[in-house]
């Protein structure tokens, strides 16, 4: 049951890096570019108890920048509830 898991996990987090590394935009990936990692990830997946697609996660993926002061959008005035307060 052990082997089973640990196999589905393997796979899983395969499966996983290499999506996340394909939907990628060149541009959020660092260190080689974007084939180069989906080819590690794909050789050295399943078979290498999931060398390539940790190597992905860790090194070669951008992590999301956190927009600190996010824009405001402009609301109509009937759903603006300062200005429906002035009224």
């Amino acid at each position: 049951m052990l082997r089973v898991l640990s196999l589905v996990l393997v796979f899983g987090l395969t499966i996983y890096a290499l999506l996340d590394c394909a939907r990628a935009d060149e541009s959020q990936i660092k260190n080689l570019p974007k084939w180069g990692w989906l080819l590690i990830i794909i050789l050295l997946g399943p078979q290498a108890v999931a060398i390539g697609p940790i190597a992905y996660l860790v090194a070669g993926r951008n992590k999301p920048k956190r927009n600190k002061n996010p824009k405001r959008r402009i609301l109509p005035p009937d759903d603006d509830p300062d200005f429906l307060r002035k009224l």
